[in-house]
């Protein structure tokens, strides 16, 4: 299958922003920030008041998801009306881009300085995901959609595991690379992850198609913004495959962003993994989850998607279950090769399914606004869940049970999906 210009460029944001979520938020902020905070008994002053290190982190990043999810519908109902979508989308990456950069000062002694670019940098990558997804029904017919999203997540996973593994080298190696220490190192990490999204979201956004501005700006866009809001709210109304979709994809996703967030804490907290076993684990779920990303696009060709995403689901399930078993490193290695594999193939064919499913329109921001706050939503309910079930537990291990019951929910919806299309079609 041959893509054009846009296509390929399209998919090369995918290769831009994607190591921020690797990079940064998953392997390198959360360790230099655990290790700049852990003195004076892990206290950190921010907003005048002294915090547990970890805990005010992870308000802080909960905090931007939060705000993503409150706010995106209205930005997409605005970027939909006045046709500024590559606008809203740009704003979004220079800000995360910039605020990774700007990571490059976060030192000792100024912890709440980092925090305060980690919310930034987090709601950049969140916000311009919103209108990032939402070019897919415009620049691909629905048959070229799933190979063209798996594309796309493909080039996500490729992109930020090669520049993981760069910056790892930088910092075991500082001397190699003339820097001083480890520290100085991982600052450098930081600055070059920001000029990679930049450097190549910056030429991918600028070859999408251009805004059809309208002439909106004036004392009425926000509440004319507000208007479209609840319009494309009703129409959502009217679709019943969509809700019942969002429905299953929320479960699922509960299970899914909590796992890709707290994989490498299980190895840690509950198997006493090294951080270096640790790290291969994550690049081992990095690259295995290209090949699922292909592989189920074929699938959804032969089958179709809804009958794909539900086995990607169930096939979630076992792993979380089999999770609940494993005792060595060898073990949590192969159960990650599976959580990888299907990681790739769920997230592209989601992506891709939700596009295909919307209705005749142009409010493509709009509707790719729900999705995300669906995402978002489901991996505060995640966390927040299994958070509560160790506390009362005191065994994180028992998180793997739980997430399984969140996939086996998802896996009811997607089944009753599959079963209304079959109605609908006949």
């Amino acid at each position: 299958m041959k893509y054009n210009k846009i296509q390929r460029s399209w998919a090369m944001y995918d290769w831009a922003n994607s190591v921020y979520s690797l990079v940064i938020s998953t392997v390198l902020l959360p360790i230099y920030y655990e290790a700049l905070t852990k003195d004076n008994d892990a206290k950190v002053c921010f907003l005048g008041y002294f915090w547990e290190n970890t805990v005010i982190y992870n308000y802080v990043i909960a905090a931007s998801f939060l705000t993503i999810s409150i706010f995106s519908p209205y930005l997409g109902a605005m970027a939909d009306k006045t046709g500024r979508r590559k606008v809203f989308m740009n704003i979004f990456m220079i800000t995360g881009g910039v605020s990774t950069m700007l990571m490059y000062f976060f030192t000792s002694v100024n912890p709440g300085f980092a925090l305060v670019l980690a919310y930034f940098a987090s709601l950049g990558f969140t916000g311009s995901f919103v209108f990032y997804n939402s070019y897919l029904p415009i620049i691909a017919p629905k048959e070229m959609q799933d190979r063209l999203s798996a594309r796309g997540f493909s080039f996500g996973y490729l992109g930020s595991g090669l520049l993981l593994i760069f910056c790892l080298a930088l910092i075991q190696m500082p001397e190699f690379f003339g820097l001083a220490d480890a520290a100085i190192a991982t600052r450098v990490s930081f600055l070059i992850t920001g000029v990679w999204w930049l450097g190549f979201g910056l030429p991918a956004i600028g070859r999408l198609p251009k805004d059809e501005v309208k002439d909106y700006f004036e004392t009425k866009l926000f509440w004319s913004s507000w208007k479209e809001l609840i319009i494309v709210l009703k129409e959502l109304g009217q679709q019943p495959a969509l809700r019942r979709f969002l429905s299953g994809f929320f479960w699922y996703s509960t299970g899914m962003q909590t796992i890709i967030l707290l994989a490498a804490v299980f190895g840690s907290k509950v198997l006493g993994l090294e951080s270096t076993q640790l790290i291969v684990t994550i690049l081992i779920i990095q690259f295995v989850a290209i090949a699922g990303a292909v592989a189920f696009s074929r699938l959804s060709e032969r089958t179709s998607n809804i009958f794909a995403i539900s086995l990607g689901v169930a096939i979630w399930m076992v792993i979380c279950l089999i999770a609940y078993f494993v005792q060595t490193a060898t073990e949590f290695y192969v159960v990650s090769i599976g959580l990888g594999f299907v990681m790739g193939a769920v997230q592209s064919l989601s992506r891709s399914t939700y596009s295909k499913m919307l209705p005749k329109t142009e409010d493509h921001s709009t509707y790719f606004s729900f999705y995300d706050v669906m995402e978002k939503l489901a991996t505060t309910v995640g966390m927040f869940s299994i958070g509560i079930l160790e506390w009362l537990t005191g065994d994180l291990r028992n998180s793997a049970l739980a997430l399984s019951l969140f996939f086996a929910i998802g896996l009811v919806h997607m089944l009753r999906l599959h079963v209304f299309q079959k109605k609908s079609a006949t």
